[in-house]
């Protein structure tokens, strides 16, 4: 299978339960909930993506074999061997292309396996690591994982309608935008109320990296 990727690159991850963790991210083309272009965005089922998912001209980005992007995600590691390698899959969604095959040729070469996915399709089961972020107006097929990361608020939305999910840590995380200071106390109020949501920061944007 051919996977058609954005762009490829390593970063420090940023939020959600492996924030500062160093990581290549995956950022594969396409997403199912938005087009991606501006022109469709009023009528998206999600309106406020702030990422470029659209083509493949990317940093790193192009259309890779498996073999070829462990290989293209191992060129830009620059941890010793021997230490944890970390790659997220993320999107757009991932789930549109990643399958248990790519998965399984990432961990052969010693990678833990990571993807962030809005949760409508079923992530591959050999992921070592899987983040949901519902999104409103849609249903959830991926309904278990090591984090759900809810952006808040969403209209339509309410964080305890996926408390009873098996996954291992709840986060709120304030929604990015002109609303953002009060998003970020709505989000820090709500999870003083409820301490089975913590609280999730997007750290990259305020350091300035990818």
């Amino acid at each position: 299978m051919s996977y058609a990727v954005k762009e490829l690159y390593l970063t420090v991850q940023g939020e959600g339960g492996q924030a500062g963790r160093a990581a290549v991210f995956c950022r594969f083309a396409g997403c199912n909930l938005w087009s991606g272009r501006e022109v469709d965005r009023a009528e998206a089922v999600c309106r406020f993506c702030d990422t470029d998912f659209v083509g493949i001209n990317g940093p790193g980005g192009g259309r890779y074999q498996a073999g070829a992007l462990v290989a293209a995600a191992q060129a830009r590691w620059t941890g010793p061997e021997g230490q944890p390698k970390l790659v997220v899959f993320t999107g757009g969604e991932p789930t549109l292309q990643l399958d248990g095959a790519l998965v399984a040729a990432f961990r052969s070469s010693g990678w833990e396996t990571a993807v962030e996915t809005n949760g409508t399709l079923p992530a591959p089961e050999e992921l070592d690591w899987i983040c949901v972020s519902p999104k409103a107006g849609t249903t959830l097929a991926q309904t278990a994982g090591q984090e759900l990361k809810l952006v808040f608020p969403q209209e339509g939305v309410d964080p305890r309608a996926f408390e009873d999910l098996e996954f291992q840590r709840f986060y709120l995380q304030p929604m990015d935008g002109p609303a953002q200071a009060e998003n970020t106390r709505a989000a820090i109020r709500y999870c003083l109320e409820r301490p089975l949501w913590r609280l999730s920061v997007q750290t990259h944007k305020y350091l300035g990296i990818a």
